[in-house]
């Protein structure tokens, strides 16, 4: 199968959403299934792998519904509050459903750029890992450290690396970000979405090329087994359209093996995320 491993759905409410500034306004309305699939069709991709856009129990329910009514959405990527004393008991009454893969917290947003180091939200972790769901990591380059000594304090437990972690591609810099994803890509219970590259581009005037010194330190780093193909779609569609979006990664991965495209095109994300036909 090719998945397109990172996408989003919402119904747009501000309240909801506050995160959609007046800057990302162009995509303050509803984005369904109904919308993604045409774009999936156009690229010879068989289901997408959704993922949470807030910090609600209801979206995370909801986006479950969908992948019931729809499916193409192979996986949801959820979020419950992983510091709850209860986290126990919310995570066995989502993880009954078969298409919960994974969650995922803003760590992005948090104030404290260690929170994913309390001890509570450690515990929530470990609850993770028992009943066999990965997180996916949503950071800024400089909570890296932070996430090599997560990563490294739970071996079992399975880690995807949301969009990079957000290089500053605009600036066209590469450190201290390249020395950090190598040192949380030498633990290999991290795998990295080829992802939300365009976002962090400029979004007006980009080319193919801005991405290449980024996609040469996470193909290093990380080797074609451990990376998968998506599209942050609706949030790639402020810097660009679906395809030419998919096609950086896509025609990158060409001057690999076809077996190793293969992997990063959907073999790997259903191998990570246990993604069912």
């Amino acid at each position: 199968m090719r998945i397109d491993s990172h996408q989003h759905f919402w119904i747009y409410e501000p309240k909801e959403y506050p995160w959609i500034t007046d800057e990302l306004a162009a995509i303050r309305k509803d984005y369904l299934p109904e919308d993604l699939r045409p774009l999936l069709e156009s690229l010879s991709f068989d289901g997408c792998v959704a993922v949470q856009a807030r910090p609600s129990t209801r979206e995370t329910q909801w986006l479950l519904e969908l992948a019931d009514e729809h499916p193409f959405i192979k996986g949801v990527v959820g979020w419950v509050d992983l510091t709850a004393p209860d986290v126990r008991e919310e995570l066995e009454e989502f993880a009954r459903h078969p298409k919960l893969k994974g969650i995922r917290h803003l760590l992005q947003d948090e104030p404290d750029d260690a929170y994913m180091l309390r001890p509570d939200f450690k515990r929530g972790i470990g609850v993770l890992g028992e009943m066999g769901l990965v997180y996916d990591l949503l950071l800024f380059p400089r909570h890296l450290p932070y996430a090599v000594e997560l990563v490294s304090q739970f071996p079992e437990q399975q880690f995807v690396l949301d969009h990079l972690a957000k290089p500053p591609i605009k600036e066209g810099r590469l450190s201290p970000w390249r020395e950090e994803i190598r040192r949380l890509a030498a633990l290999p219970n991290v795998v990295c979405k080829l992802s939300g590259m365009v976002t962090e581009a400029d979004w007006h005037g980009w080319r193919k090329e801005d991405f290449t010194p980024y996609l040469d330190v996470v193909l290093e780093a990380f080797g074609p087994q451990r990376l998968m193909i998506g599209s942050d779609w609706p949030v790639c569609t402020l810097a660009g359209e679906y395809r030419p979006v998919m096609e950086i990664v896509i025609d990158y991965i060409s001057q690999l093996s076809e077996d190793e495209q293969a992997g990063i095109l959907g073999r790997n994300a259903v191998r990570i995320y246990q993604l069912g036909p």
